[in-house]
């Protein structure tokens, strides 16, 4: 395990195995690096050296109060520069919304493959109150109240899955993540209907998705395939609702690196 310190001070975890090009990957909500460990290991069996790392407010890695999508960009820049650089960012779910936000600010991400962005391009989802309820139940020590608001009105998880993770302890068991569930949904927001800049990026960009997932993620990795200059949409068929399958997407980053 390595420590990179991100521009403001921030220690940010990560971890490397394997030998050859580098992929970086980027965990959506409510993950920790340990979560991307099969996406890790099917690279690594590919011939790919894998990092995975901690998004700030998780794991081993730090936070600083008053966080911005910006410092989590600078979070991802700060890993890319401790590995000696990287041949590709695989960014899942609001991991991917980073890997593009920081690419459209420069960051020398490499090739992206980007898994189900969850870009709102018609700015209907949540508002800005949502992270602020969000910043509001965890000041109060109400970190799981946090998650499970998080997960009824950010994903759109049903209210009474949630309460049934509530009764199996797993709430509580995610309760630590809370903070970067604002963090999550500020970054969300900042990216939602993109303007020009943000979908000019430079490098290959490959958007994946099952074919078997929510709708809403298909509209959006189909949009978002179509409107950056360039980009290829591949079908997974292997991954099934927003679960995306390590081997499959280890062949896809092999066949175009």
């Amino acid at each position: 395990m390595g420590i990179a310190t991100s521009a403001d001070g921030t220690a940010v975890s990560f971890s490397t195995t394997g030998d050859g090009r580098t992929v970086v990957i980027v965990n959506g909500a409510l993950s920790l690096a340990t979560d991307a460990a099969p996406l890790a290991d099917a690279l690594v069996t590919t011939g790919f050296r894998a990092v995975t790392w901690d998004r700030r407010a998780r794991g081993a890695s730090g936070d600083r109060t008053g966080s911005t999508p910006d410092d989590e960009v600078a979070d991802l820049a700060a890993v890319i520069a401790a590995v000696g650089g990287t041949d590709a960012v695989l960014g899942h779910s609001s991991g991917a919304v980073l890997a593009l936000y920081a690419a459209s600010h420069s960051v020398p991400t490499g090739a992206l493959f980007l898994s189900e962005p969850p870009v709102d391009f018609e700015g209907t989802g949540f508002g800005q109150d949502l992270a602020d309820r969000l910043q509001t139940l965890v000041d109060a020590d109400r970190p799981a109240e946090a998650v499970a608001i998080f997960q009824i009105d950010a994903i759109g998880i049903p209210a009474e899955m949630v309460e049934q993770e509530r009764a199996r302890g797993q709430l509580a068991a995610l309760a630590p993540l809370a903070q970067s569930t604002v963090y999550d949904t500020l970054l969300t927001l900042r990216v939602r209907q993109p303007d020009a800049e943000l979908l000019d990026v430079a490098g290959p960009v490959t958007v994946l998705r099952g074919a078997q997932t929510f709708p809403f993620l298909i509209g959006s990795s189909d949009r978002l395939a179509a409107e950056i200059p360039g980009a290829e949409l591949v079908i997974v068929p292997e991954s099934v609702m927003h679960r995306p399958d390590p081997a499959a997407t280890a062949r896809v980053i092999a066949d175009r690196l």
